[in-house]
């Protein structure tokens, strides 16, 4: 599973910070053991295909 952050549905600009951050809320234990292990992939990764929600809408 890719760790790319930027192709995560997750991944949303937030107006009232002026940048793009990870919308799942993770505790400081979770995200911590995210960051100390390299090799971890991120388990709240959920490829955004934007085409998929188009074809729902037709």
């Amino acid at each position: 599973m890719p760790n790319c952050c930027e192709s995560c549905e997750h991944y949303d600009y937030d107006e009232e910070f002026e940048e793009y951050i990870c919308k799942i809320d993770m505790d400081e234990d979770e995200y911590l053991r995210y960051l100390t292990n390299k090799n971890q992939t991120c388990p709240y990764y959920k490829y955004y295909d934007e085409y998929k929600s188009v074809q729902k809408q037709n």
